[in-house]
């Protein structure tokens, strides 16, 4: 097995665990206020974990010289975070009947879903 799968296999399964999570609180949201509060924490969830994709494709590749990893890693964070932002600004203007309750409970429990299945991994 070389380095590339073996860290490309548990960081994609990161992704689809929060994936998971991220849908689960959505049909919540469903369930508790109906469709837009759904649609709005769906989207919020899919917003962490495009980002989150964005950097497992980027670091999946692994390496074992330090200096590249780090490189890589903090390309990956700069660009989860341009396009976290540039999700964001596009909810604000496309998105405007969206209950922005949920949107942001969605994000946020798409993200803490990331950490917490990063420890599961």
């Amino acid at each position: 097995m070389n380095d590339s799968t073996s860290i490309s296999k548990p960081v994609y399964k990161v992704v689809a665990l929060q994936l998971a999570i991220a849908t689960g609180f959505a049909l919540l949201a469903w369930n508790l206020g109906g469709v837009l509060k759904a649609w709005s924490a769906a989207y919020g969830g899919a917003i962490a974990v495009i980002g989150s994709l964005m950097y497992a494709m980027i670091v999946a590749g692994g390496t074992n010289d330090a200096k590249k990893a780090f490189r890589s890693h903090v390309r990956a964070e700069v660009v989860k975070i341009f396009i976290t932002v540039v999700l964001f600004v596009l909810a604000l203007a496309l998105f405007q009947s969206a209950s922005w309750l949920w949107l942001i409970l969605g994000f946020a429990v798409a993200t803490l879903a990331y950490w917490f299945s990063l420890l599961a991994i």
